[in-house]
This record gives C-alpha cells, sequence and structure tokens, in this order.
C-alpha cells in the first residue's frame, strides 16, 4: 500500500476477520494471539466483528439495505 504524505506512520497489533487484508477490509485492534484469544475477545465485543470493519457501515447504517434493494446482489 502506498501513503500519502500527510499520512502518519504508526505500528499497531491487528487482525483481520476470517477472510481479508488491509486491501478489502478494516483492521481489528487485537493482542490475540491464538483462537481462543481471538474468540475471548470477540466474546466480551459489544459490537459485531462485520460493524467493526464493513465499510459501507462507515457510509450509512442502511447502505448494505440499499444495495440489495439496487439489484446489487
Amino acid at each position: 500500500m502506498e501513503r500519502t504524505d500527510d499520512e502518519e506512520v504508526f505500528e499497531m497489533t491487528v487482525r483481520y476477520r476470517t477472510v481479508g487484508d488491509m486491501t478489502c477490509t478494516g483492521a481489528v485492534d487485537s493482542g490475540a494471539g491464538t483462537v481462543w484469544d481471538i474468540i475471548e475477545e470477540i466474546a466480551v465485543s459489544r459490537i459485531t466483528e462485520r460493524g467493526a470493519t464493513r465499510a459501507d457501515d462507515k457510509f450509512s447504517e442502511a447502505s448494505m439495505e440499499d444495495r440489495k434493494r439496487e439489484g446489487y446482489f
């Protein structure tokens, strides 16, 4: 990935949803080192994995439904 001049460089420990990487889904801040650690993180989370990382939800809560109505799916 290329960054623009105004983007700050920093390091974080993150993970991605089941299928995905930084080119197609948002990263989830995580210190999990095992599958069981991930399960534990998800169990105590108050936001769904999809809700935390799906770019559509950043635009509108109804983005996915709008696309369904438009015949995208």
